[in-house]
């Protein structure tokens, strides 16, 4: 078995769990190659050198699976590594809130067990992907989680006029609109107060971001649409970030958003659901009353 190691350089009160990570590997055999950025933050900040059987420096490599070592933004970025390749791809969470890197510190030996034999599941997420008139944009144009089209830092809101299947939809006065995947509806969609939908449903929500019109709210479309946007602003520029990676774009360009004709391979286990991440991540259920009144006591 081929992994790959990929993570965050943000992480140096983690690296126990780290190294836990590559001792179980280190135990089983198999061969380990790891990101070079990580290798070498691994190597200056930590001076650790795991075994290894090489360093993953290109856009192409021959991974049986990868893992994803810190938060969702970690997992963001090896999902872009990983691009068309089909490699499927293990979250383990060193970071904070995680939906997609949701194995816990306490669950690594026994994830990593079920892996060796082949005892998990692979949810295959939908990502979306953004033509720009001229081919303007010059990056990594898909994303696992959103595109967000933003007015830039203090000026005033931008209209967004927006098209279904070349149906004029409506023109959004906002601060700006998210276009999510159902995985990316627990991430910024979500905190403009946009649905939760489930990994598996083929759907997509347009939320505004602050909009000046009360009555406009997100609208959940199915995920075959082809959404076509036109920007104005004051300023005469925009940003347009896929997965919180930003660009600035003059107004008046035309934007058109559709789904990827690729899936990113996500890796889950057996006996784990969605609905438990949303109760263990969005404390769904929890009474926190009692808890504050535990501690007073």
């Amino acid at each position: 078995m081929k992994i790959g190691i990929f993570g965050s350089e943000y992480q140096i009160e983690k690296q126990s769990i780290i190294k836990r990570v590559f001792n179980k590997l280190d135990d089983q055999g198999v061969d380990v190659y790891v990101d070079a950025s990580f290798a070498h933050f691994l190597w200056d900040a930590f001076h650790y050198k795991p075994a290894i059987k090489g360093i993953l420096s290109g856009d192409f490599f021959d991974l049986d699976i990868a893992i994803s070592m810190g938060g969702d933004g970690t997992f963001l970025r090896t999902a872009a590594r990983v691009n068309k390749q089909n490699i499927p791809i293990l979250g383990i969470n060193t970071g904070r809130l995680g939906f997609l890197a949701d194995v816990g510190s306490t669950d690594i030996e026994d994830t990593l067990d079920e892996l060796f034999k082949h005892y998990y599941k692979v949810e295959e997420r939908t990502l979306l992907r953004l033509a720009t008139e001229n081919h303007v944009y010059q990056g990594y144009n898909y994303a696992l989680n959103e595109v967000a089209i933003l007015k830039r830092d203090t000026s005033s809101m931008i209209t967004i006029h927006t098209e279904l299947n070349g149906e004029y939809l409506t023109s959004y006065q906002a601060d700006g609109l998210i276009v999510a995947t159902p995985t990316g509806s627990t991430a910024y969609s979500m905190s403009v107060n946009g649905p939760i939908i489930l990994p598996q449903d083929n759907s997509l929500v347009l939320s505004p971001v602050a909009p000046h019109s009360l009555n406009v709210r997100p609208l959940v479309i199915p995920d075959d649409y082809r959404i076509t946007l036109g920007v104005e602003s004051r300023n005469r520029t925009f940003l347009i970030s896929l997965d919180g990676r930003s660009e600035v774009f003059p107004a008046g360009i035309r934007l058109e958003i559709s789904k990827a004709d690729y899936t990113t391979k996500v890796i889950k286990r057996h006996k784990h659901t969605f609905y438990q991440t949303l109760r263990e991540k969005l404390m769904w259920g929890a009474d926190v009353r009692m808890d504050k009144e535990r501690n007073m006591k």
